[in-house]
């Protein structure tokens, strides 16, 4: 796999260098006063490569299990993504971005015990509802794969009253100047979770915590592919002191499918998010409220036990990820804050909620869960650079989503065979990022899971991982 991984980063830096020879003729032709028609100034290029290496140790297994239990065998896998930002201004207000990326890997899953070292029989990202590693994709192959993550256009709008904001050049930001007070339309392939939920100090997998009920809220069934992103559009009316976006964006056609579903008159998921700004202890905090509706083919989970009692399913094809009609709604609700305490330091918090009734369709098998944490910088001890988190999950199911699985039902993530003992999901996460070089950082990462997949008769677990990310 290292070798697989090897040729795709050499046909990714290929791939980077011919846009670059692209890019850099057109930013330096000048007019005939020899002033630049085109400066650099307009482009934003930046790059980032991230490893994690995570494992588990041996654990008490449950007795029995199913296609989606979390071996109770030691095991330790290795996920990789690079990518490169490509921004663009345009015109007054308007920016292209493209991000082609590479991904492989895969994360901690299921082995068959009757043969545990057989990659073939793997299923990866299994068992964990609030799983340990949001740089891996519930993708069947380890081989890395090069796909165009983000494509999209941005247009900025001054509202009458705006002042001028500068804006550093980074990822998918050109260094230009921004109203305070604008409208936004973004319009193209992107990550809903780039606009929404963006909590300052537990949103990105590459740099802060690593869990997938940590980087945003668990119970947000967020419109996505396989590896997260979608087509959509979004607008945002943003004032000083508040924030208003709202998107709709495609859903997969089938249950965290990498196939987008097109057919927008009956699926797809509506987004809605009011940002306010307060102040506490003298310094600017944040709270957000979220909603979600998305409409797919995903059955109820009534229905679903109703078929695994006629036998009326196809193991091939399991209804609980297929469907069969449209119309299948499943609705939401997310709360978030964040409060700075120092310089790239503060406390966050995170509820949500959704119905429960609908299956799971492209994020992860979580109907509730509230989770809070602390990223603190290392500016006391010498370190501004450097940063420790530690943060506490609890996730849950609805009855009916219980239920389902309690009858054997398997759904893209979890699965036991049955769930005789359910129990919420408890997580611990800590780590500690060091700053080793200036583009190169290095995090020691520790969670520790109790009733993982929900399951009161199985672990808890014991996770460990080294996380390289490199940016410029």
């Amino acid at each position: 796999m290292i070798v697989s991984i090897a040729r795709a980063s050499r046909a990714f830096l290929l791939i980077s260098t011919l846009l670059l020879l692209l890019v850099l003729p057109s930013a330096a032709q000048k007019d005939n006063n020899n002033n630049y028609l085109d400066s650099s100034k307009n482009w934003s290029l930046h790059y980032q490569f991230t490893t994690i290496v995570q494992g588990h140790t041996g654990f008490q297994g449950a007795g029995y299990s199913g296609r989606n239990t979390l071996s109770d065998l030691p095991d330790t896998t290795l996920s990789v993504t690079t990518t490169l930002f490509i921004g663009r201004k345009l015109w007054n207000g308007g920016s292209l971005f493209l991000n082609p990326e590479i991904a492989g890997g895969r994360g901690v899953g299921r082995r068959d015990p009757t043969d545990p070292y057989n990659e073939t029989l793997y299923n990866p990202a299994v068992g964990i509802a609030g799983f340990p590693n949001g740089e891996t994709f519930r993708i069947g192959s380890s081989k890395p794969g090069l796909y165009v993550a983000r494509l999209y256009v941005e247009q900025v709008f001054a509202l009458p009253d705006a002042q001028p904001e500068n804006i550093d050049s980074e990822a998918n930001k050109v260094n230009q100047q921004r109203p305070d007070s604008r409208v936004v339309i973004t319009a193209g392939k992107f990550s809903i979770a780039d606009i929404f939920d963006n909590n300052a100090f537990s949103h990105d997998p590459r740099t802060q915590f690593m869990n997938w009920s940590l980087m945003s809220y668990g119970a947000w069934d967020y419109p996505a592919n396989t590896r997260g992103y979608t087509w959509g559009l979004a607008v945002e009316y943003v004032r000083p002191a508040y924030e208003l976006r709202v998107a709709y964006n495609l859903m997969p056609k089938t249950a965290n499918g990498n196939v987008l579903d097109w057919n927008i008159a009956q699926s797809g998921g509506l987004t809605v998010e009011l940002e306010s700004r307060y102040r506490l202890l003298k310094r600017p905090g944040t709270v957000r409220f979220l909603a979600f509706r998305n409409v797919t083919k995903a059955p109820t989970y009534t229905d679903a036990i109703q078929k695994l009692v006629d036998g009326d399913n196809d193991p091939q094809r399991p209804y609980i990820s297929n469907g069969e009609r449209y119309g299948g709604v499943k609705y939401g609700f997310g709360l978030s804050l964040e409060q700075p305490l120092a310089q790239n330091s503060g406390l966050f918090a995170r509820a949500s909620w959704n119905d429960g009734k609908t299956a799971t369709w492209a994020f992860t098998e979580i109907d509730q869960s509230v989770s809070a944490g602390a990223f603190i910088a290392g500016s006391r001890w010498g370190r501004p650079e450097d940063a420790v988190g530690v943060a506490g999950v609890i996730n849950g199911l609805s009855t009916t989503h219980a239920a389902f699985l309690n009858a054997g039902g398997i759904g893209f993530m979890l699965g036991d065979g049955k769930l005789p003992n359910y129990r919420p999901e408890h997580i611990l996460e800590v780590f500690y990022k060091a700053r080793v070089t200036r583009t190169l950082f290095i995090t020691g990462d520790y969670q520790f899971v109790a009733n993982p997949g929900y399951n009161g008769d199985r672990g808890p677990v014991n996770l460990f991982g080294i996380r390289t990310h490199v940016e410029f």
